[in-house]
């Protein structure tokens, strides 16, 4: 038996390494492609919050807002309007109550009104988010596992890939339409090729966000299995919260806070960026503080980086300026590679292009595994048309088609749900692996070109029916938000849109071709009478 060659072995390697997780990989980026607008997805999601609108005063009025919601509270945190959510976000702690991530009272305030916006339970964005790297209804230290082995093998997929292409950047400039396998081989090469940095980071970056669970080896010999102790030497990790009441803070006579107005015009002048956030610790009592937070001073470098301005709440006097300290090299190198896979740090503009690389990841995984098919169907001609091979179609279908169908099932469910519905949020998840669970029953049932076709149909139709459902809403319909110039909510409307109408593109060209009725007639009658016996009798 010949032995393989080096080309030979990857390409045996790419082949099957893309094949036996390539379904996997086609959810998780597609999702973590979605993630990128996760905070915009959550807020279109819940459209009784469309109404508010950031003004000159919101800040000044939430602090005022606060004293009259929560004026004998510990400490106020208030989250002032963003870009990707205009709201105002609310949250305070009791006396005595123990500062947590995700504790406390919160609210969300209309930015014009501060009047309680009650939006409807969802998981909004979160729930994508989470399903890209965890997976949903396991164990999370499972689900990390299972798309650790799933970024390895995509890993090997892109190296292979690269060793295999002998004319990887011709492939890139070659495209041949209609020309079955090797269109699809062109489609593959082109996206793998265009963005093959991207896919090579975030793959890199995925493995790298997981390796202390994948490779805890390390920790476990220098800190003796204490992994706290790891990443509150590296600076991730504060101190244990301690308790919101003090008693040394407390006044038996509430004092008077000073305006918080030229507190923000002193920060202000020194923050282009505007401030993201106002925390005040014991509001209206002896020793109370104000802290204002700069905006969008995240880097690749530093996730924490930036300024905090803390004042005297009594007096108004800026008693300090504090900076983030720059961390070590390693850090740094660790940040590099989770702010890229992340892009907490990016502006729309940069979130636009990683969305668009990261379609083109998603695609890229996509035709592999439809070429994986196409490649296989002169055998299936000659009947040598085996188990894996139906498998591998009907997996296709409700892995490629089927998640949409599932994700714009997850987004109609959204709009249908009674607001006040037990669990809704939970509901909207179960309708999500339902529809995708019934894509697959779908597939096994139909024949392999017609599964195809209804099931782009079906997404032509749910995504193209969201906007329209959205005018049952008077803030949230996409003539609205351009009069109004909400670009997140009209930016999510036209994404809807315009995936609906590439599907509907998809099914169209999957529609067998049809010849003009003159050209029909003249082969007719060029047809022999014997020719037409024999065709007949095939028939």
């Amino acid at each position: 038996m010949k032995a393989l060659g080096f080309r030979q072995v990857n390409s045996w390697l790419h082949t099957w390494s893309g094949l036996l997780l390539g379904w996997l990989l086609f959810a998780v980026f597609l999702t973590g492609t979605l993630s990128y607008f996760r905070q915009e997805i959550t807020y279109w999601m819940q459209p009784e919050l469309h109404a508010s609108q950031a003004r000159a005063q919101t800040a000044i009025q939430a602090v005022e807002a606060m004293g009259r919601m929560a004026p004998d509270a510990a400490s106020w945190q208030i989250t002032l309007p963003s870009e990707r959510n205009p709201t105002v976000r609310v949250r305070w702690y009791e006396q005595g109550e123990r500062v947590t991530k995700g504790g406390g009272k919160s609210v969300t305030l209309d930015a014009t009104t501060m009047e309680p916006l009650l939006g409807r339970p969802t998981a909004g964005g979160e729930f994508l988010y989470r399903f890209h790297f965890e997976l949903y209804g396991m164990d999370r230290t499972w689900g990390r596992w299972i798309i650790g082995v799933a970024t390895m093998f995509m890993l090997v997929a892109i190296v292979s890939g690269v060793i295999i292409h002998k004319k990887i950047f011709v492939d890139f400039f070659t495209f041949r339409r209609r020309k079955g396998q090797r269109s699809w081989m062109d489609a593959h090469n082109a996206l793998a090729v265009l963005s093959l940095p991207f896919h090579f980071m975030i793959t890199y970056s995925g493995l790298l966000l997981l390796m202390f669970l994948l490779m805890p080896w390390g920790i476990d010999a220098a800190y003796n299995g204490d992994t706290r102790a790891f990443f509150a030497d590296r600076g991730r990790a504060a101190a244990p919260a301690p308790a919101a009441g003090v008693k040394n803070h407390e006044s038996p006579t509430p004092l008077a806070m000073a305006p918080v107005g030229p507190m923000l015009e002193t920060a202000g002048s020194q923050w282009p960026e505007g401030i993201a956030s106002i925390s005040v610790s014991q509001p209206g009592r002896a020793g109370s503080t104000i802290e204002l937070r700069q905006k969008g001073a995240e880097t690749l470098l530093n996730h924490a980086a930036g300024e905090r301005m803390v004042f005297d709440a009594g007096s108004g006097e800026l008693k300090d300026t504090i900076r983030s300290d720059v961390p070590g090299a390693g850090v740094s190198t660790y940040n590099v590679f989770s702010a890229l896979h992340r892009l907490r740090f990016a502006d729309v503009w940069m979130r636009w292009l990683f969305f668009i690389a990261g379609a083109m990841g998603t695609a890229m995984v996509g035709t592999g595994m439809i070429l994986w098919v196409v490649k296989r169907l002169p055998q299936k001609r000659k009947g040598r048309y085996h188990a894996g091979h139906r498998l591998a179609e009907r997996m296709n279908v409700a892995a490629i088609a089927g998640l949409f169908v599932a994700v714009g099932a997850y987004f109609w469910l959204n709009r249908l749900l009674p607001a006040s519905l037990a669990g809704r949020a939970g509901w909207e998840i179960n309708g999500f692996f339902i529809a995708w669970a019934l894509t697959l029953l779908h597939a096994c049932l139909r024949e392999h070109g017609q599964a195809w076709k209804e099931q782009l149909y079906a997404i032509a139709l749910l995504f193209a029916g969201l906007p329209i459902v959205n005018f049952w809403y008077p803030d949230s319909h996409l003539a609205a938000s351009i009069a109004n110039g909400r670009w997140t909510l009209a930016s999510m409307d036209l994404m809807l849109l315009a995936t609906a109408a590439l599907a509907a593109w998809a099914e169209w060209h999957l529609r067998p071709a049809r010849k003009p009725a003159r050209a029909a007639k003249q082969e007719a009658q060029d047809v022999s009478p014997v020719q037409s016996t024999v065709q007949e009798a095939a028939s």
